[in-house]
């Protein structure tokens, strides 16, 4: 009999500063953490004005010098929330634990921060060396391994690198290893951190990124913002989570993974609409059973039209009885660690029966005829949610999530 899944523990860092309950609250309230954007290294005449960053960081606040040296940004904020999810789920790490206890953690990018500080040494500098922890600091994996040496987790532990279904991909994977045996706890979810000159130089070249603010559906959106952050979930058996008296948060019932197997940037609406209808189906619901969709949404002209399209292919008339919203007008676009902040929103609408809005939403698009819960949350009944998570690489992540 395949395993159900808890999600006993969450914890998050976004734009709206540490901890899950400060990003919901942000969420709620349409309060957007888009600002100015702080040019790295003092750079002039970037075209990329705002963004989601989490300003005001201090990591010598978290780490001590020793371990600093180690942690890429992309790092520290996968260790913050971790901490923040395992102290949430109540589980204390023993030698029996540890070693069921998986650890996977999504990114888009990995330690760019780094990379892009050590190229500036070599190019500009011309210094002969560079930082000797350089390849710990870089590396993809290097979020998931520390978080498990933090807990001396001995489980499966590796990173997952789809682009911005980053996050839902590692949090399915850690699910199937539960569903199968292969573990009994796990720690996973997504980071990101991404604000490097070549990073928003790459960007800018897109065209795709907004000049004002991000405004997901809405007919006056004009791309999307770059935002960074982390969120981490715990995941465990539901009979032993209901054994030992966990809160659980939420039921992660299924995902749907696929890819359109087309285009590198252009959406597809099958894609799309493949991964909803498996995310369903592997859930146990029918389309009818779906209160509430977490979109990807990202504010670009392509992304909403195509979801919008996606999710009337895959509902039909129930289409016009969801409420569907994308919280990236609050957080900005995480990439990696998108599908992970977004959760946040997901589990708690179902806690609390209450649906955050789509910020800065101005006026309905034609070409988007859904009901995004403009501006102000929304009390209603919520029995199940779907998170979508929809890459660059044609590469689709949807999870599906029911009320405990």
């Amino acid at each position: 009999m395949t395993r159900r899944i808890a999600i006993t523990g969450m914890g998050a860092v976004s734009a709206l500063g540490l901890g899950a309950p400060a990003l919901w609250s942000g969420m709620l309230a349409g309060r957007s953490g888009i600002a100015p954007l702080a040019p790295p290294q003092g750079e002039s005449g970037l075209r990329m004005q705002v963004a989601a960053a989490f300003n005001g960081f201090d990591p010598a606040a978290h780490f001590p010098p020793g371990q600093l040296a180690m942690l890429d940004r992309v790092s520290q904020f996968a260790l913050l929330a971790a901490d923040e999810a395992i102290a949430q789920s109540g589980l204390a790490f023993d030698a029996g634990t540890a070693a069921r206890t998986a650890v996977v953690v999504g990114t888009g990018i990995g330690g760019e921060t780094s990379r892009d500080e050590q190229s500036r040494r070599l190019y500009r500098d011309r210094a002969e060396r560079v930082h000797p922890m350089s390849i710990i600091r870089v590396m993809p994996s290097a979020p998931a391994s520390l978080v498990g040496m933090r807990y001396k987790l001995r489980g499966a532990t590796f990173s997952v690198a789809s682009a911005c279904a980053s996050s839902n991909h590692a949090i399915a994977q850690a699910a199937l290893m539960l569903r199968h045996g292969l573990a009994d706890f796990a720690v996973a979810g997504g980071t990101e951190a991404c604000f490097t000159l070549s990073g928003i130089r790459a960007w800018e070249a897109m065209r795709v990124v907004a000049d004002d603010t991000c405004r997901p559906f809405c007919a006056q959106r004009r791309g999307l913002v770059l935002g960074e952050g982390a969120g981490i979930f715990v995941l465990e058996d539901m009979d032993h989570a209901r054994a030992r008296g966990a809160d659980i948060l939420a039921e992660l019932a299924g995902f749907g993974l696929g890819a359109d197997g087309g285009d590198i940037v252009a959406p597809s609406v099958e894609g799309a609409a493949a991964a909803m209808r498996e995310a369903i189906r592997d859930a146990g619901l029918r389309p009818e059973d779906i209160d509430y969709i977490n979109a990807h949404g990202t504010g670009t002209l392509l992304n909403d039209q195509t979801e919008t399209q996606a999710i009337r292919q895959v509902f039909g008339d129930h289409a016009d009885a969801l409420a569907v919203t994308s919280t990236k007008g609050v957080h900005g676009h995480a990439l990696g660690a998108a599908g992970a902040i977004e959760l946040v929103a997901a589990i708690n609408a179902l806690r609390e029966q209450l649906v955050p809005p789509t910020a800065n939403f101005i006026d309905p698009d034609p070409a988007c005829d859904l009901d995004y819960v403009p501006n102000i949350a929304r009390v209603m009944p919520v029995r199940a949610v779907l998170s979508n998570s929809f890459a660059f690489g044609g590469l689709n992540a949807v999870l599906a999530l029911k009320a405990c």
